[in-house]
C-alpha cells in the first residue's frame, strides 16, 4: 500500500513538472541559484520516446484483428511515453539549488537532498564514468557520469524512492556547469568562514 501511494505522488510531481515546463518555470529556486543537469540526458530521453512511438504504431498493426488488445497496448504505450517526457521535465524544472544556507542536490522527481553548507568538508569538480554502489555513498549520475563530489563532515539522512533511511557522507552528481557550481560554493564557504572585521576604535 505504501509503495503505491509513493508511486502515485511521484506520478503527481511528474504531472506538475510537465506543467511547470510548459509554462518555463522553475520549482523550488527561492533566493537561491539554480544548476541545471538535463542537458546531457536529452537525446537519451529522446531516444527512449522514439523506441516507444515506433513500438506503439508496430504493434498496433501487429493487432489490428484484436481491437481491445490494441487499444489497451496504446494506452499502455502513451502512458509510458507520458512518463518518460515527464522524467524529463522534472529533470529540466528541478535544478540544483544553491543558497546561503545549504545546496540542494537533485534529479528528476524522485531525489531531493538538501546538504547544509556547514557540513561540506571538500567539494571538486571530478569527471567520474563508473560507480560502484557503497554504503554512505549517494551517485546522481546523468548519462552514466557524474562531474562534482561532495565530501561531507557528518551524515546527511537521505530517504530512497521507497522511503528508506539512509546516512550519506559523499555524493557525487551532475551538472551541466560544474565548474561554476563548484566555485560558488568555495566562495560562500569563504566568505562564511571568514574573520569579521574589527570594529572601529574610539577617536
Amino acid at each position: 500500500m505504501r509503495a503505491a501511494h509513493v508511486l502515485v505522488r511521484h506520478e503527481l510531481r511528474l504531472v506538475v513538472s510537465l506543467w511547470l515546463w510548459v509554462a518555463r518555470r522553475r520549482h523550488g529556486l527561492g533566493e537561491g541559484t539554480g544548476f541545471g543537469y538535463s542537458r546531457g540526458q536529452g537525446p537519451m530521453m529522446l531516444g527512449f520516446g522514439f523506441v516507444v512511438a515506433i513500438e506503439s504504431i508496430t504493434m498496433s498493426v501487429l493487432l489490428r484483428n484484436h481491437p481491445a488488445v490494441q487499444r489497451a497496448w496504446f494506452m499502455v504505450d502513451m502512458y509510458t511515453l507520458l512518463i518518460i517526457i515527464g522524467m524529463h521535465a522534472a529533470s529540466v524544472v528541478r535544478p540544483h539549488v544553491l543558497d546561503a544556507g545549504s545546496l540542494r542536490v537533485r534529479r528528476a522527481a524522485h531525489v531531493d537532498l538538501r546538504i547544509p553548507l556547514e557540513k561540506i568538508a571538500h567539494v571538486r569538480r571530478e569527471l567520474r564514468t563508473t560507480h560502484e554502489r557503497a554504503d554512505g555513498e549517494l551517485d546522481l549520475a546523468v548519462g552514466a557520469q557524474t562531474a562534482v563530489t561532495l565530501e561531507l563532515t557528518e551524515p546527511v539522512v537521505h530517504l530512497t524512492f521507497l522511503g528508506r533511511r539512509r546516512d550519506i557522507r559523499l555524493v557525487r552528481f551532475h551538472a551541466d556547469d560544474a565548474d561554476s557550481l563548484v566555485q560558488e560554493i568555495q566562495a560562500i564557504r569563504q566568505a562564511r568562514s571568514a574573520p569579521s572585521p574589527l570594529p572601529d576604535l574610539p577617536v
